[in-house]
């Protein structure tokens, strides 16, 4: 009892100072059990938690965010054997400086996610709708989407089997869903450059292509988003009519084989700019290297910043 008290407090210690969490706290908040989260560091050395001077396990926000990305792939279809890889490859193409704001405190963050989650659990949609106004007074829109809401969002779609998180998640997507779209209705400006946002079929979900369209708008970049499923072999038929600044195709999945040959066909039949954005486009990056094709990657920040470099002829292909 003694040493299983000590270990209580080393974990209750190491929460408050250096912000650790034991496994159990970590399968609460992530819906996956120990014997898993053991096995995906013993296996396939995906998270490397710390540990106590007893061997107990105790791990960080990075580690924990870390198995949330791990899930969201698995969910997409990726083995887990192929997602250490994926993430390695993902996290080198984020290589851009973060703005001042990024400094603020991940717990600054957590405190809003949990009165999100609490307004949920009660299915209020006005405290949610409270919280939503509260956050965007407090932060930037890309830390409003990418750092607090979209993980939450996240995070329920991955545990929709438990009891009632399937409804929390549909009130928190159709409440973000309407004000994607409220907020790009009302951001309309036809004197700026015109960008059509386009997902790949079946590569994402209605609410990260609005979530996308938002991050890369700007004040002079206008996005206009057809909704997912439009087909590729009609974007060079929209795109004539359209006749837009560019065209960007928006992808949450691992590139297949083909992938290259399809962007790189439509691209030849295009009278604008091809680009590609999300995280397809930084686990794609290599392949498209040396073709027609621009990488904007998945990073909010990143996104936007080479899509204005992009139309300004200042980045590559």
């Amino acid at each position: 009892m003694s040493e299983l008290a000590g270990v209580t407090s080393l974990a209750s210690n190491a929460l408050k100072q250096e912000e650790l969490f034991p496994i159990r706290e970590v399968s609460r908040l992530t819906g996956v059990n120990p014997v898993t989260l053991r096995a995906w560091e013993r296996r396939y050395g995906l998270i490397q938690p710390t540990r106590t001077d007893s061997g107990h396990r105790l791990y960080s926000q990075a580690d924990i965010d870390a198995v949330r990305s791990i899930l969201a792939w698995i969910e997409r279809g990726v083995a887990v054997s192929k997602v250490g890889s994926i993430l390695a490859k993902s996290a080198s193409s984020r290589t851009a400086p973060a703005p001042a704001y990024s400094e603020v405190s991940g717990d600054d963050w957590s405190q809003w996610q949990e009165q999100l989650r609490s307004a949920l659990q009660h299915f209020d949609e006005a405290s949610v709708a409270r919280l939503y106004g509260q956050i965007f007074s407090c932060y930037p829109l890309p830390v409003v989407f990418q750092d607090i809401l979209m993980p939450v969002w996240q995070e329920l779609l991955l545990r929709q089997d438990d009891p009632g998180q399937r409804s929390e998640w549909l009130m928190l997507d159709a409440f973000l869903r309407g004000r994607c779209w409220q907020r790009l209705q009302l951001g309309r400006d036809e004197s700026r450059q015109r960008v059509l946002l386009v997902a790949l079929p079946n590569h994402c979900r209605e609410l990260e292509l609005l979530v996308a369209a938002l991050l890369l708008g700007s004040h002079d970049i206008d996005v206009t988003v057809m909704g997912p499923g439009t087909p590729l072999t009609d974007l060079a038929l929209v795109c004539e009519r359209m006749q837009p600044h560019a065209l960007v195709i928006f992808s949450q999945q691992p590139p297949g084989d083909e992938l290259p040959r399809q962007l790189t066909r439509l691209a030849l039949g295009l009278q604008c700019p091809l680009l590609l954005a999300g995280e397809g486009a930084d686990l794609a990056e290599e392949s498209l290297a040396g073709s027609p094709i621009a990488c904007l990657g998945s990073e909010a920040r990143l996104m936007q910043r080479r899509l204005q470099q992009f139309l300004a002829g200042h980045l590559d292909t």
